[in-house]
């Protein structure tokens, strides 16, 4: 199957608020029939399937208004991962926290993708759209997170294929007071290698265009 992910630009226009982000474009292979998938930035109109999304998949639930905190104050960082018919089946939602201009990082407060569309890549990419979103937008420093002892599924994701590392153990962070590892995520790296895509593709693109000439 050929999943082809197409991340594409987003806008929220709150009042005078607004937040634009111009993402590339991926192409994920997974075995041999085609599924379109599409990654974006969440919308205002996202946020009840967004939540909905989370109840279906995780034990830590959030209030309606706490989606609309993250949309309102950091429009930029929270994405969607949706079908071909339109149907929200991940998401991430991510801030910045505030601990001064020399300590700038990014914050993954929820990753979920449905049971449905998990193994296809999904959250990985979510994860690093909104991590590069904290770089080019904030220019975040690293990225950081929680996430449950037990959950060794999202434990291999963030090691293994995303880079984060374990800083400590939170005791009892959990409300079912489940210990929690706090994660960290350098994205020094991982921008510098973003800026080389970018670079190599605004490169190719003005060869296209001279070659037209």
């Amino acid at each position: 199957m050929l999943l082809q992910v197409f991340v594409v630009s987003c806008k929220w226009d709150v009042g005078t608020l607004y937040g634009s982000v111009v993402c590339l474009s991926f192409d994920l292979f997974v075995n041999s029939s085609g599924v379109k998938m599409n990654i974006r930035c969440a919308r205002p109109s996202d946020l009840m399937n967004m939540q909905h999304c989370n109840l279906l998949c995780l034990p830590e639930n959030y209030q309606m208004k706490y989606y609309f905190y993250h949309g309102l104050s950091w429009p930029q960082l929270s994405y969607v991962a949706e079908d071909e018919k339109g149907h929200i089946v991940g998401y991430v939602l991510a801030k910045m926290e505030e601990d001064g201009e020399d300590n700038r990082h990014g914050h993954i407060t929820s990753l979920a993708v449905k049971r449905s569309h998990r193994r296809l890549g999904l959250a990985q990419k979510l994860m690093n759209q909104a991590s590069l979103a904290m770089v080019e937008c904030f220019q975040a420093k690293y990225v950081s997170l929680h996430v449950r002892k037990s959950n060794r599924a999202a434990l291999n994701l963030y090691t293994n294929s995303l880079g984060f590392k374990i800083l400590e153990i939170e005791p009892k962070y959990y409300a079912d007071g489940e210990d929690a590892f706090s994660m960290m995520r350098d994205l020094s790296a991982f921008a510098a290698e973003n800026k080389t895509d970018s670079d190599n593709l605004e490169i190719k693109s003005e060869s296209a265009i001279v070659s037209q000439c």
